[in-house]
């Protein structure tokens, strides 16, 4: 039987306090703020992904990186960074670990000396096709219900968030 907010649970002290609502439910659901309800709703797609692409031994952050370097060849770190929203750290331990994989390559610019080029290879590009694959289930999942319109709607509004008050 799954516990609600109304319920009671007795803690270590043997007091009796409310229960943990589940996801969904109480504050963590329609009643909860608009903020909470988008990180929630992250957390979760973000496990669900983690989920589904353990096996190819890659993270839900290598898959975005290895995705803006697909789609943006020859962005810089830092605008790679930016597009991934990751601190540039972050991204750089990452693009080691994609290129100790054999899932991208660095060159040197051919006109700039210090500045590395990072590209997809072709393992990599076969890698991302598989994990494409597998993210886009897990959309079609997260938009059942909703009729394209609707998933418009919602990817419209969501953009917006993102460009308001240059907030990314």
């Amino acid at each position: 039987m799954r516990k609600t907010a109304t319920s009671m649970l007795k803690n270590n002290n043997g007091e009796r306090t409310p229960a943990i609502p589940a996801p969904g439910e109480g504050k963590r659901g329609e009643a909860g703020h608009m903020g909470y309800l988008l990180r929630q709703a992250g957390a979760a797609q973000r496990l669900r992904m983690e989920r589904a692409l353990a096996d190819l031994a890659i993270t839900p952050p290598q898959f975005v990186v290895l995705t803006m370097l697909a789609a943006y060849p020859g962005i810089s770190g830092a605008d790679l960074a930016r597009l991934a929203v990751l601190t540039p750290q972050t991204v750089s331990v990452i693009v080691a670990n994609l290129e100790r994989s054999g899932a991208i390559e660095r060159r040197p610019h051919p006109v700039h000396g210090r500045i590395q080029q990072i590209e997809v290879s072709g393992a990599g590009e076969t890698l991302l096709k598989q994990c494409r694959a597998r993210v886009k289930k897990l959309e079609a999942q997260m938009t059942a219900g909703f009729t394209p319109d609707e998933e418009q709607v919602i990817r419209r509004w969501l953009a917006r968030l993102a460009r308001e008050d240059d907030a990314v």
